[in-house]
């Protein structure tokens, strides 16, 4: 392998991996509702979505191009989020619902303004349509590439889920008791390594993404479930 690629490759990953990481321990648990946090959250979200494109440009020297997904990829998007989707509910409905602390739950959506419908479902179309996109482009398009120009295709599968879920993880820990986080993590794991595999198969991001959707469309039903539906 080409020295310079991998070094570059390194270089990529510790410019943007932390990011997420650092936004979310600043926001959610070194300095929760101060402006502190709130700059340094906002900060670390321009700078995931804003570093892929600046490297793209300056470093690799390309240009970023819409590709579509090869044949059969969208189907196969669809066909895994609906297969994501059936085991988060199965999970939830199984005992995942003894894990939740309901109270702790509704409390946060309502301190970061989530707690009425309009804003909740504004919220749900904000992050179904476009932060699932976003995510795409960053961890599988940018951070997916970068790892299987070092550890190879198969692998960087697996390495990819492990850096998605660290803030993922870190967050979910201030909305219930350390299971809650290991075992909702678990899944965000497992669902960062069907989308990567997505990328890895197809060579776009849009099957990832219309999986990602499906399921984040189920995240958030089971979310207004506990937030809006009886006691």
């Amino acid at each position: 392998m080409n020295n310079r690629n991998r070094w570059r490759a390194i270089g990529a990953l510790v410019g943007l991996v932390p990011a997420p990481s650092i936004g979310v321990l600043a926001a959610m648990v070194l300095f929760p509702g101060a402006l502190l946090g709130k700059v340094i959250f906002a900060a670390s979200k321009l700078w995931l979505f804003a570093f892929p494109v600046v490297w793209l440009k300056l470093v690799e020297r390309g240009r970023l191009s819409i590709t579509p997904a090869r044949q059969g990829g969208c189907l196969a998007g669809l066909a895994s989020g609906a297969g994501l989707s059936l085991l988060i509910l199965w999970g939830f409905f199984a005992f995942g619902q003894g894990l939740f602390d309901r109270a702790l739950f509704i409390g946060k959506l309502r301190a970061i303004g989530l707690g009425a419908w309009p804003v909740y479902l504004g919220g749900a179309v904000y992050w179904i349509l476009v932060n699932s996109v976003l995510e795409e482009y960053v961890w599988r398009w940018f951070v997916y590439r970068q790892c299987a120009t070092l550890v190879g295709p198969a692998t960087a599968v697996m390495l990819t889920a492990a850096f998605f879920s660290l803030h993922h993880f870190i967050a979910l820990q201030a909305y219930g008791r350390l299971s809650l986080a290991l075992v909702c993590s678990l899944g965000v794991f497992l669902g960062g390594a069907v989308w990567s595999f997505l990328y890895m198969r197809y060579q776009s991001i849009w099957p990832g993404y219309l999986s990602h959707a499906v399921v984040d469309l189920t995240v958030f039903g089971l979310g207004a479930l506990l937030l809006f539906g009886h006691p």
